[in-house]
């Protein structure tokens, strides 16, 4: 399957410019999915799309969407693009997707205020973690909260308490993805996975894609023959 793959991905390439090709190559090199990202039931669009975009941003290839109460709501708004690079996992409950995050190996992390949370610095980024993030006004659920494996909080100095949704996953995104580059962990995508994009975004390149890959079915049928 994978020489298969790889020949594809080689005659859809020839459809693309090199820059973009090069492009792919580039960020996909700093993509991860050592660490996911969780958002439950977020009723704002725009924080959703934020945090779509921030995930894209800092290399996290995952984002697992919980629509428990609100639907599928998140196609209604295009998150600049980002939507393209970054693979949405959606979640009809919350306890579907902690179970689908635990069956991968991820720990659970809950990002929150409140608890004997540890601080973002302190954080010990060798495990694979999923970080949960809740509603802007109510938070994480009491669901969330009792499975999680550890809980999160980036440091506060002044009167408020916490951030909007949007700019605390772009906060701590940034910093726990900065640190693992700079880490001697195993990060990065596998070879399988990398191929996986590559083919994914390059389908996404090309305007008329289900006729040209009909046509190399045809050539590699008629080689085969």
């Amino acid at each position: 399957m994978e020489n298969k793959d790889q020949d594809l991905l080689k005659y859809l390439e020839g459809f693309i410019t090199e820059s973009r090709k090069e492009g792919f190559l580039r960020v996909l090199k700093n993509r991860t999915k050592h660490f996911t990202v969780a958002i439950e039931d977020v009723y704002q669009l725009h924080n959703t799309s934020a945090v779509m975009r921030s995930c894209e941003v800092f290399g996290i290839q995952e984002l697992n969407v919980i629509e428990q109460k609100f639907g599928k709501r998140i196609d209604k708004e295009i998150a600049l693009g980002a939507e393209k690079w970054v693979d949405i996992n959606r979640f009809s409950t919350i306890q579907d997707c902690i179970t689908n995050l635990k069956s991968k190996g991820y720990q659970i992390i809950a990002t929150t205020p409140h608890n004997d949370s540890c601080m973002l610095h302190e954080f010990d980024i060798t495990k694979p973690s999923a970080l949960f993030f809740g509603t802007e006004k109510l938070g994480l659920s009491e669901e969330v909260m009792q499975q999680a494996d550890g809980f999160l909080k980036i440091p506060m100095v002044g009167y408020t308490e916490s951030l909007n949704i949007s700019v605390s996953a772009a906060i701590i995104i940034q910093d726990v993805t900065n640190r693992l580059r700079q880490s001697n962990i195993n990060w990065q995508l596998t070879p399988e996975e990398v191929l996986e994009k590559r083919l994914d975004w390059t389908r996404k390149s090309i305007k008329d894609i289900e006729f040209i890959e009909k046509k190399f079915a045809e050539i590699k049928s008629n080689t085969e023959s």
